[in-house]
């Protein structure tokens, strides 16, 4: 298990210091910006869709904003979630969040793919928002809900000043 515990941490470090999708998308069907006060984390997420599809996903923060967590959880996502419905990218977002708050079964960890490198985060409930501030602005982009969300919250995301 240690063995396997090293390959997730390694995964981490590696989406922190290579961010996959990490760039501004021109033309994107939806920009959600989001915050996480406790932590300093930014995210400003791209959407295109094509009809019901995630044709391309990306993300950027400003440089030296944002912890090795949140950008690898979005640069994970991204990677997890292009060309993906909206259905699939739906359930993969309920699956990633029961992961990360320890909902999810043990044995359905690994069935995540690359994605079940961020279940280590259900052990510091701190983190947990940092982990979840990408998926949120997804969450966000996916139901055509507010541009702006934050972290600063107990339950669903909530617009800022919320």
């Amino acid at each position: 298990m240690a063995n396997l515990e090293a390959l997730y941490q390694e995964v981490i470090l590696d989406h922190n210091r290579k961010p996959r999708n990490f760039r501004e998308m021109e033309n994107a069907d939806r920009v959600v910006h989001g915050k996480n006060p406790l932590c300093g984390d930014e995210i400003k997420l791209f959407v295109k869709f094509d009809g019901d599809r995630i044709e391309d996903l990306s993300f950027q923060s400003p440089p030296g904003v944002g912890c090795a967590i949140s950008k690898a959880s979005a640069s994970l996502m991204t990677a997890a979630l292009k060309g993906k419905d909206r259905a699939e990218a739906q359930q993969t977002y309920d699956r990633f969040h029961d992961m990360i708050t320890g909902k999810l079964p043990d044995g359905e960890r690994a069935a995540m793919g690359s994605l079940a490198s961020l279940g280590g985060v259900s052990k510091f409930p701190v983190r947990v928002k940092c982990a979840s501030l990408a998926w949120h602005a997804l969450k966000s982009a996916l139901e055509q809900g507010p541009e702006v969300i934050t972290t600063d919250f107990e339950g669903p995301p909530q617009t800022e000043g919320a």
